[in-house]
């Protein structure tokens, strides 16, 4: 049997653009998806902290260290500029993998810029946004 395991998150971070026109994803700056492990083409959760909308899209890798988060085609009607997302990739593991995997969640300030790189979180973590 495979789990779906998350295994890597950007959690928290700002959206920078909403492309209705755009044919579809969503563009990520290229340092945050190396420091979360998350791949381009990548199948992505996005969560939206301001209106509690979720979305399934893919990745498209943005212009390193640009804070780039952008929500194209369908997904821009799920938020709008400003709007505090996280983004979750998932990954199939066997019983033995998923059971010592550590997942990557890296935290932004809020300019979408890298603050840390943490492991699993630990119950009631909360995370407060900082700045460099």
């Amino acid at each position: 049997m495979l789990y779906n395991i998350f295994h890597g998150k950007i959690h928290r971070a700002v959206v920078t653009e909403a492309n209705l026109s755009y044919m579809g994803s969503i563009t990520i700056d290229t340092a945050l998806l190396e420091a979360a492990g998350i791949l381009p083409g990548e199948r992505v959760q996005v969560v939206n902290n301001n209106n509690g909308s979720r979305l399934e899209t893919y990745v498209i890798a943005g212009k390193k260290n640009s804070g780039v988060i952008c929500l194209n085609g369908a997904a821009a009607r799920k938020a709008v500029v400003g709007d505090t997302v996280i983004i979750i990739g998932y990954a199939l593991m066997d019983k033995k993998e998923a059971q010592t995997f550590m997942p990557k969640i890296v935290t932004v300030d809020e300019k979408n810029h890298l603050l840390q790189t943490i492991g699993r979180e630990k119950p009631f973590q909360t995370f407060e946004a900082q700045t460099k």
